[in-house]
């Protein structure tokens, strides 16, 4: 099972960026988020492909029209936090604050309720579990934001799985789809979304799909557009993690939904059994 996954976002939402850490910075860059989500849109038309779209909702406030098409085209419509914040940076009552604000932004736009969510940099960690009652509060269903590894923002090396999961909050399921692993040169690694896709060779990635029961990508419009400057501020490090690859990843990106399948979250949801899944009690 492959399910595909956009997080709705400009090029220039980096985290732990200070030229670009605030939303009133962001008047001082080009806006490119439109024309890298219409060339998205018409790959998936052309692959007949439907996929979940995970919003900020400052791009349905300042964007509207983005998330219409996206909508209009039938994709799934959830968010992905008002401003890019990090969960463990928020206080509970922020964190809950942005999700009701997102999700009327976005259902304001698409006229359906939101229920699907993702947390910038995978950043619901051990410390936050409170985060999953105040989905289950907001009326989210299914969350895909668990990162079942170690990494430089966010990271849940603890958590017990990672394929698809119920968490129990208090009685009431939340799905959860975390990012899956796959082993590769003897270590557990992710392969399926942003940097990760962009370093490795297709051929690697082929094979780590043929070997994988259950996939979760996460891509993000800025990994398709090679056009995009390198913005002030990052280290040579930072640069090749957030540049390298951007002018051969849509290619990839074809050949992968070409010779994969691929579907939503909620088709994802229709097709498992959830009387075999793990259930985490919170």
């Amino acid at each position: 099972m492959n399910i595909l996954t956009f997080d709705i976002e400009e090029w220039f939402h980096l985290l732990e960026l200070p030229a670009t850490s605030k939303p009133e910075l962001w008047g001082n860059f080009e806006h490119r988020l439109e024309a890298n989500t219409d060339r998205l849109l018409m790959l998936m038309d052309e692959m007949g492909v439907k996929a979940t779209c995970f919003v900020l909702g400052w791009v349905a406030q300042e964007f509207p029209q983005v998330v219409k098409k996206l909508a209009d085209a039938g994709h799934e419509l959830g968010i992905h936090s008002y401003d890019h914040s990090l969960v463990f940076m928020q206080a509970r009552r922020a964190f809950a604050e942005d999700i009701r604000k997102s999700c009327d932004l976005v259902s304001s736009i698409s006229g359906k309720p939101v229920t699907m969510f993702r947390a910038p940099g995978f950043s619901i960690v051990e410390s936050t579990l409170w985060a999953f009652e105040e989905l289950v509060e907001q009326g989210i269903t299914a969350d895909s934001s668990v990162f079942p590894a170690s990494r430089a923002h966010g990271g849940f090396p603890s958590f017990p799985t990672d394929q698809p999961c119920i968490i129990d909050v208090r009685g009431v399921r939340l799905y959860e789809f975390p990012l899956n692993t796959s082993k590769y040169l003897g270590t557990r690694m992710i392969f399926s979304g942003g940097g990760y896709f962009r370093l490795m060779p297709y051929q690697v990635i082929r094979n780590l799909s043929i070997g994988s029961k259950y996939i979760m990508t996460y891509f993000h419009p800025r990994d398709f557009d090679p056009g995009q400057k390198v913005l002030p501020g990052m280290s040579p490090y930072r640069i090749f993690k957030s540049y390298y690859g951007l002018g051969g990843s849509y290619n990839k990106l074809k050949h992968w939904l070409d010779e994969f399948e691929f579907i939503d979250m909620s088709t994802a949801i229709k097709r498992i059994n959830w009387d075999e899944a793990i259930v985490i009690r919170i």
